[in-house]
């Protein structure tokens, strides 16, 4: 029975949730997650608990904003710069002076936006399915789709005018996409439809209503020309058939100096959960070999 301790941090007059699994042997520094969306919760990171079964704490927690770290609806308040001092409060808070930091989708955007601040204490970075431009981003998404059906591309082009996006050739034509590219297990883990599920304002306020059209705060995000600056030991994970395209991943594998990439074959943009055992045996390796 792997120990569970679950609590809440004061942040800017409201609260963040965590959730650590397990406890550090010596000579082992804890892993740090940070889930995606922006707006999602840290549930579908939950395929990362057995690396607390090698002697690792795995410490999890819900961005503000975020599933079990509610706030009111407030656009103005959630930005990149908040949840990037929100991850330094969360450090602060449990101690994680010595730290490894994974994070997938909008965590991985997170962590390298964090890591080109130089941040002290980071042990090493494992960036999971994630872009340096959200601009390259929808560029691939927009490529990805020109390989569904065509009555589907038309469906979801259309949805991305009018903004009705409940119609069923939409959900259809979304659901395909998503099983190609996103998660392709059926029936999907309770953890991941639970996370996915309490998607939230903030996916909104950040992203938009669609993969394909970027309508908000993360727009114009970009980071690859500061990428060279990082100087973190780093990992590129992502899967063959990912949204986070081969190609994506090859521009940050590219910039970060030393960095390294392991390509999971098969693997959709959750390939940390269709092969957790595989995935998270090249990270245990990964944050050993830099304790």
């Amino acid at each position: 029975m792997r120990e569970i301790k679950e609590g809440f941090i004061p942040f800017k007059g409201y609260k963040t949730y965590y959730r650590i699994v397990g406890k550090c042997d010596e000579g082992k520094s804890p892993l740090l997650a940070l889930h995606g969306g922006p707006g999602a919760a840290h549930d579908y990171l939950e395929s990362l608990d057995p690396i607390a079964d090698t002697g690792r704490a795995v410490v999890y927690y819900d961005q503000i904003g975020c599933g079990k770290s509610p706030t009111p609806s407030m656009p103005d308040f959630w930005c990149t710069e908040l949840w990037e001092e929100e991850l330094d409060v969360v450090r602060e808070a449990l101690g994680l002076k010595s730290v490894h930091i994974l994070g997938q989708s909008w965590g991985g955007m997170l962590a390298m936006q964090y890591a080109t601040h130089h941040p002290k204490g980071v042990k090493s970075m494992i960036v999971a399915s994630s872009p340096s431009s959200t601009a390259l981003w929808l560029k691939e998404a927009n490529r990805l789709r020109t390989y569904l059906p065509q009555d589907m591309q038309e469906a979801l082009i259309q949805a991305d005018n009018d903004g009705d996006y409940s119609r069923p050739e939409v959900v259809a034509a979304s659901d395909e996409y998503y099983r190609r590219h996103v998660i392709k297990l059926d029936p999907q883990p309770d953890f991941v439809i639970r996370s996915m599920s309490q998607m939230g304002e903030p996916y909104m306020v950040m992203q938009g209503a669609s993969e394909f059209v970027m309508t908000g705060k993360l727009k114009d995000w970009d980071i690859t020309d500061e990428l060279k600056n990082i100087d973190i030991p780093t990992l590129v994970t992502s899967g063959s058939a990912d949204e986070a395209t081969p190609y994506i991943s090859k521009v940050i594998y590219d910039r970060i100096p030393d960095c390294q990439w392991e390509l999971f074959d098969g693997g959709t943009h959750l390939c940390h959960v269709e092969m957790a055992e595989e995935y998270n045996a090249v990270v245990e390796a990964f944050m050993a070999a830099h304790d």
